[in-house]
């Protein structure tokens, strides 16, 4: 089967297919434009837990793109500040939520007892933070999740300062690759000896995710979560990296056709108006979700400016479309639909011969090729328009 049509189920693929080969138009809409709404709207719960002292506040911030000092974010501090599971939901996607659990660093800490305290039975996934070596109690806990079936990332936190203090140490010698190397296999030597085979272990600056293990641990995390559970995860990460920008674009990408098709389908009903209406409603969703998802919203620049100390101007003044900086309302849709008409005809046999599923029943509209031709020159725009903001960001000061 074809790579780009994988986020939907090869089952619901084949449901969808067999509707639209019985001229069942409104049961192929409607199983479409569900299988959307549930990758959408897929429930993530990811657990952060690890003894105090490790970043756990720190790195519930920073993995929902929030600074420590942002209204929402996570206390941080140098004791431990949770007592309870504290869930913090992203700031875009709220079902997409981020549980800073209890600290485990107890002399009377029991690994099965703590699971059932916090409800482990909720979360995803478990990622266990140290900022040294792995102890007992960390080893507990990973055992204890894995009896449970439930998926654990060991993550060592503060190598930053790690790899800072060996080079003030080592003036002569030193080499970053090797003391990452030297930190990571202290990590999995304690691990192997408190009986957790073959670990891996990734290393992070919980102040900056783009350093070190952490496109590593994503591209972990995305292939061994759920089908379903995989696009909002990706779309939901801090846009701290040129690869992660990159992975969203081919997330949104291989969506395209599907909105499209909706959209096509949509418009072989006859109520007059529907399928403008329709058109409006996919267009203004899909373009407000990838401006988003790209930090290209007010409130995204401004949080990227303040971790970069930048002015938001300047970030701005890199950005070329003139869509990006536009609110994206049904106003502004409706007008880009009476000019991209025009383009959607232009497109529509090459667009046709090259989309899965699609053939006559949807070569017949308008509505299919306008939708995807928009949304196409939309997401390469602003895509590119993310990458120039960030380069800007990352820029050093003259």
């Amino acid at each position: 089967m074809d790579s780009s049509i994988n986020i939907i189920s090869e089952e619901e693929v084949q449901n969808i297919r067999s509707a639209l080969q019985e001229g069942d138009i409104c049961t192929a809409t409607e199983r479409l434009a569900e299988s959307l709404r549930e990758i959408e709207n897929a429930p993530l719960n990811i657990a952060i837990m690890g003894e105090s002292g490790t970043g756990k506040s720190t790195f519930v911030n920073a993995i929902r793109g929030m600074g420590n000092e942002e209204e929402g974010s996570a206390k941080t501090g140098v004791v431990e500040t949770t007592e309870v599971p504290s869930p913090y939901n992203h700031p875009q996607y709220p079902n997409v939520t981020v549980w800073d659990l209890p600290g485990t660093g107890t002399p009377n800490f029991v690994a099965d007892g703590y699971l059932q305290s916090v409800k482990f039975s909720r979360y995803d996934f478990f990622i266990i933070l140290s900022s040294e070596r792995f102890k007992q109690n960390d080893i507990d806990l990973a055992k204890a999740i894995q009896a449970m079936n439930k998926k654990f990332y060991f993550v060592r936190s503060k190598v930053d300062s790690d790899v800072h203090a060996s080079m003030i140490r080592r003036k002569k010698t030193f080499n970053e690759e090797n003391a990452l190397n030297e930190i990571r296999n202290n990590c999995i030597q304690s691990l192997i000896e408190g009986g957790i085979p073959q670990p891996q272990v990734f290393l992070l600056s919980v102040l900056d995710l783009d350093k070190y293990d952490f496109l590593e641990m994503q591209d972990t995390l995305e292939k061994e979560l759920p089908e379903h559970k995989r696009h909002i995860f990706l779309i939901s990460l801090p846009h701290i990296s040129l690869p992660v920008l990159e992975k969203k674009r081919q997330a949104f990408k291989k969506d395209i056709w599907k909105l499209a098709l909706l959209s096509g389908e949509v418009a072989m009903v006859p109520v007059p108006g529907l399928s403008v209406a329709c058109d409006i409603g996919i267009l203004v969703k899909a373009m407000t979700s990838y401006k988003n998802a790209f930090g290209l919203d007010e409130n995204s620049l401004e949080r990227l400016a303040d971790k970069f100390g930048k002015d938001v101007s300047e970030l701005k003044s890199v950005i070329k479309s003139p869509f990006v900086l536009k609110e994206i309302n049904k106003e502004f849709v409706a007008t880009l639909i009476a000019r991209g008409a025009a383009g959607g005809l232009m497109i529509v046999e090459y667009v046709v011969s090259n989309v899965p599923m699609v053939g006559s029943l949807a070569a017949g509209g308008i509505s299919f090729a306008t939708t995807y031709w928009m949304l196409y020159g939309f997401l390469k725009e602003i895509a590119e328009d993310a990458v120039r903001v960030l380069t800007k960001a990352l820029e050093s000061p003259v």
